[in-house]
């Protein structure tokens, strides 16, 4: 007996006998029968659940219908950066300087960003970042973090990443705010 004739999958969405859709908390009745291609499930509804169906099964059984959840694609630590980053300049009064630098630092090591000028203005540094892909222009003032501060701002960085991918995770399906607006 192969591995594959166990993987037997879970309920349908519908009844075998009429298609009634499902209804999460439905109780429904589960027939496992064995043909050529392995193990095969059937579900019927309770009004379709009669004996006809229970009879000659390998195994027969009643349960609660839960319907799948649906899988949503993880986020790459990069795109979660990447928003963050978008996120913080386009708050720019409210933005934290040192953690927009450190994300900027971030996606020019994941190859997201490319440094292509270093300007100075008076006793600020100013870096202009280009975006690989879209070709956007970022301007990050550099904060010259000193090593005391490296590793507050990158716990910062930390929590903060943390909850843009909640956020993320949590947004509508489809709309991923990674992308420019």
């Amino acid at each position: 007996m192969n591995k594959e004739d166990w993987d037997i999958k879970g309920p349908g969405p519908a009844c075998a006998a009429c298609s009634h859709m499902f209804t999460d908390g439905e109780k429904i009745l589960s027939r496992l029968d064995r043909g050529p291609e392995g193990y095969h499930r059937t579900d019927f509804c309770s009004a379709c659940a009669g004996d006809e169906h229970r009879q000659n099964a390998l195994s027969v059984w009643t349960c609660t219908y839960r319907p799948p959840t649906p899988v949503r694609p993880t986020l790459a630590p990069r795109e979660v950066a990447e928003s963050l980053l978008r996120r913080l300049i386009q708050q720019s009064d409210t933005a934290d300087p040192e953690v927009t630098f450190v994300l900027a630092i971030m996606l020019e090591r994941k190859k997201v960003l490319v440094e292509k000028e270093v300007r100075q203005r008076d006793s600020l540094k100013i870096r202009v970042y280009e975006h690989r892909r879209t070709g956007e222009v970022f301007i990050i003032p550099d904060p010259q973090l000193t090593i005391d501060r490296v590793e507050s701002v990158g716990q910062r960085v930390t929590v903060l990443l943390e909850e843009e991918a909640a956020r993320l995770a949590a947004a509508p399906e489809g709309q991923h705010p990674t992308s420019p607006t």
